[in-house]
């Protein structure tokens, strides 16, 4: 195996044919091209060629197969011209690779058998390894050679995400068993979130080293919590996380849904881009996160669903809060529904581009 053939040197091959791109410029606050565009959240969904593919298939089943994950993450490349994919899994993965006994049951969600909730449960979340997850290094092998110049975004789930999953037994809107365990036993939670954070990193550093040009990690539930509970009880686990990554200087993206308040705190835990949804403002996001990071975001995803006169000006109304920020990437707010119009997702690259192009 020559050098350039080893996991770093494939590495580094791919961070250099993407290095220039207008999104890594722009995770980077460096001058682009144009305003980059993504996807995320299962970016092809919505696509009858997703479904096509998809068809009989369950979704973790999906996400353990190179060539079908190969196939689903370039789609929304090949239809919409995005300026970065996102390479298609879920963020159970990682938990379902060690052996934790759960399933996502369309239209539920994630669903665990045997919650952790006792000190005991531990024991069932052992390390992470390469080889627990060689068909992503496999994927992202393909995906890289077929995506050239475009960039790769990896991705995880943060700590407390996946802690309320492992938790809660399945998604719930008021996470009570969550915070009880936070509450009330702090140290169980802490090495919860710590345990998981080591799981997250080595997750993270696979898709790294296979040749993923950015990372992401959602933290899709932490808006449920206060800024004080995040700082204390989850900002830790995230923070090792990023610095776990740090070293391999990708850009790191922080994302959650509803964390207006904790926007500044996000940027702390060590993220070089914040992503924000759409409920506050990129010019107000950029205050609360303070200099130093870029941003990314965040049209309201339900815009999609009325006339191209609407989106249109929705979008200048991001793009206007977005003017002077250090560095933006364009995303809708929270991600893709199934039932968008994969043309009213076309149409907004070509529209952001044009309106930005410099």
């Amino acid at each position: 195996m020559s050098a350039m053939d080893s996991p770093q040197g494939q590495q580094k091959k791919q961070q250099s044919r993407t290095y220039d791109s207008a999104f890594l410029k722009a995770c980077r606050r460096e001058p682009v091209p144009h305003t980059p565009v993504w996807f995320m959240r299962q970016a092809g969904r919505s696509l009858p060629e997703y479904l096509k593919v998809r068809e009989g298939i369950p979704m973790l089943e999906s996400c353990m197969r190179p060539e079908l994950v190969t196939e689903i993450t370039l789609q929304p490349v090949r239809r919409h011209k995005v300026d970065a994919a996102i390479y298609f899994s879920d963020i159970v993965v990682p938990l379902k690779a060690i052996g934790i006994d759960l399933d996502i049951k369309p239209g539920v969600g994630p669903v665990v058998a045997d919650p952790i909730r006792t000190r005991a449960d531990l024991a069932r979340l052992r390390d992470l390894t390469p080889e627990d997850v060689h068909y992503v290094t496999e994927a992202i092998g393909m995906l890289t050679d077929e995506l050239g110049d475009t960039p790769l975004i990896g991705f995880a789930g943060a700590p407390f995400t996946l802690a309320s999953y492992l938790v809660e037994g399945g998604p719930s809107r008021s996470h009570e068993h969550t915070k009880a365990l936070m509450y009330g036993d702090p140290q169980l939670w802490a090495d919860l979130l710590d345990r998981l954070a080591e799981i997250t990193s080595t997750f993270l550093k696979v898709q790294i080293e296979a040749g993923a040009s950015a990372v992401q990690l959602f933290d899709s539930w932490v808006g449920a919590l206060a800024p004080a509970d995040y700082r204390r009880s989850v900002m830790p686990a995230s923070t090792k996380v990023f610095d776990a990554v740090a070293g391999y200087g990708v850009p790191r993206i922080h994302f959650g849904v509803g964390t207006g308040e904790l926007l500044g705190l996000m940027g702390e835990a060590g993220a070089d881009v914040v992503g924000v949804d759409w409920r506050v403002p990129l010019d107000e996001a950029a205050r609360r996160v303070g200099p130093g990071k870029a941003l990314q975001g965040n049209l309201d995803p339900a815009v999609l669903f009325a006339s191209t006169d609407v989106v249109e000006a929705k979008t200048d109304e991001v793009l206007a809060a977005a003017e002077g920020l250090e560095g933006h990437v364009f995303n809708l707010g929270h991600g893709v529904m199934p039932a968008m119009d994969p043309d009213a997702l076309s149409r907004l690259v070509e529209y952001v581009h044009t309106r930005t192009a410099r």
